[in-house]
């Protein structure tokens, strides 16, 4: 866990009135399901917010108190995590918190409970650690090129980092590549330090779904909470254009993440959703002990051979839980009521607290 100490942590928590428990996260990215999801368990909720973007959780009425800060980043000052540990807080991760405080400060300064394991986020975020991840058990995955002048086919290219598509694009020879890359650098999307870190593998064309998975680490088991597919600008405009047009238009598309729809797959593909599932808590527990604990996504796609391929992770609650805050098809036939992923969350806190295992699912 960095420079902290997961001891550190649980000596922090063992502090804490249990009857009095908040849960927080940053305002931003998923944050309205997880703390309207908390609050239909019973616990008292909490947002750190910049000025100025506090009026959806107002609005919503999902957050009891606000932390407003002048950046994102600041919920790992000291002062922050002064007011969060007072009010008894456990953190929820989600895309934006990894983004904004960074993982530097997240593994070395941020001594306030977390759920979930905090060091399996660095390995979402690096590309080399998030493709141990899935090679370890013999996850089907796009295959990987060392360099750009190895490009012989058409390719999708990368960068590091929680960016919601930011950045990427598509290639199919070393001319492309070096040509898009200075596009991206003029548009201060990337910058040069990005360029040794660029992630290219090859592009499956294929359909695309993202799997929402919870794993409890209480009951040893991997659930399916949803699936949801994306909206991304620019390319879902430019390919409602007539063929003939998008050829004419001398413009490069971007893929940056602007929503998200549900979606459910054929069932006939659900025996390969649940064992990629598994198969990444296996590696998980292996490579970054104690492994998955909680939420994880797997963006993939779906080939004309009914292939389930995995291209990315997400190693914390992912952006497209945000189509089930009622609940997914799939977490209705779990639970029998609407079960959105932030009130999975809380119960599985909710169960620590009142069962134990508290310790098995904070970090």
């Amino acid at each position: 866990m960095g420079n902290i100490q997961k001891q550190e942590i649980l000596d922090i928590l063992d502090n804490y009135n249990k009857d009095e428990i908040t849960i927080a996260t940053l305002g931003s990215h998923t944050s309205l399901h997880i703390l309207n999801g908390a609050k239909k368990e019973g616990f008292r909720t909490a947002i750190v917010c910049e000025k100025g973007r506090d009026i959806p959780y107002k609005r919503f009425g999902v957050a009891d108190e606000y932390i407003i800060v002048d950046e994102f980043k600041d919920i790992v000052d000291d002062d922050v995590q002064e007011k969060l540990r007072n009010m008894n807080a456990i953190v929820i991760p989600h895309g934006s918190f990894v983004a904004y405080a960074g993982l530097d400060r997240v593994e070395d300064d941020f001594n306030v409970p977390m759920f979930g394991n905090r060091d399996i986020l660095r390995w979402e975020a690096e590309r080399d650690l998030e493709r141990q991840l899935l090679i370890e058990n013999d996850i089907r995955i796009p295959y990987k090129y060392d360099t750009p002048s190895d490009i012989d086919r058409t390719v999708m290219v990368k960068f590091p980092g929680a960016r919601g598509g930011r950045g990427y694009f598509v290639a199919s020879s070393p001319e492309e590549f070096n040509k898009k890359i200075e596009a991206m650098k003029a548009r201060n999307w990337i910058e040069d330090s990005d360029v040794a870190q660029a992630h290219i593998e090859e592009y499956v064309t294929g359909c695309n779904y993202c799997i929402h998975y919870f794993y409890s680490a209480l009951n040893d088991e991997v659930e399916l909470m949803g699936i949801d597919s994306r909206y991304e600008s620019s390319i879902d405009g430019l390919v409602r254009m007539p063929a003939k047009d998008q050829l004419d238009v001398d413009f490069d598309p971007s893929y940056v993440i602007t929503g998200n729809h549900p979606v459910v797959m054929r069932e006939s593909l659900l025996p390969q959703v649940f064992e990629i599932g598994d198969k990444l808590v296996k590696s998980a527990a292996k490579l970054v002990s104690p492994g998955m604990n909680g939420p994880f996504c797997m963006q993939t796609l779906v080939n004309d051979n009914l292939e389930v391929i995995v291209f990315e992770i997400s190693a914390r609650t992912d952006g497209g839980t945000n189509t089930f805050m009622n609940g997914s098809s799939y977490s209705y036939l779990k639970y029998g009521e609407a079960m959105s992923m932030g009130r999975r969350i809380a119960l599985e806190i909710k169960t620590a607290l009142e069962k134990g295992g508290l310790e098995k699912i904070i970090t």
